[in-house]
């Protein structure tokens, strides 16, 4: 099998985490939905969330957007940490701009589906 360079784990990533940036920038949960395979699992601190639908996503982000108000921009440290034909594990530490300027950390595994990357587990990590 011949990889394309597009589907270098970094080229991978780096087009991936751009695309969620601007979804979350844009409040636009319906966006971020879109990245998200389903099913998936966000493994909090003591919990295991299995997201079971895209618009059980959309509904979440979509009653979030006030723990990001006031970043009026974002940007991220991206480092593939391990890589496969199937899947990507970034571990990606965001660094948002303005009032509500804070940093956050998490490890995705990205899994390639018949529509392109889709997060399928999202762990937070400690900054």
């Amino acid at each position: 099998m011949t990889t394309d360079r597009t589907d270098a784990p970094d080229a991978v990533a780096a087009e991936f985490f751009d695309r969620y940036r601007q979804a979350l920038l844009d409040r636009d949960e319906a966006a971020v939905a879109d990245l998200y395979a389903v099913p998936a699992l966000i493994l909090f601190p003591g919990q295991s969330l299995p997201v079971t639908s895209r618009t059980q996503t959309e509904q979440f982000f979509g009653s979030s957007w006030s723990q990001y108000e006031g970043v009026t921009g974002m940007t991220s440290d991206v480092r593939v940490v391990a890589a496969t034909a199937h899947s990507v594990w970034a571990d990606v530490t965001w660094h948002h701009d303005g009032p509500g300027e804070g940093t956050e950390r998490f490890v995705y595994q990205l899994v390639r589906t018949d529509d392109g990357w889709r997060i399928a587990v999202l762990t937070p990590m400690d900054v």
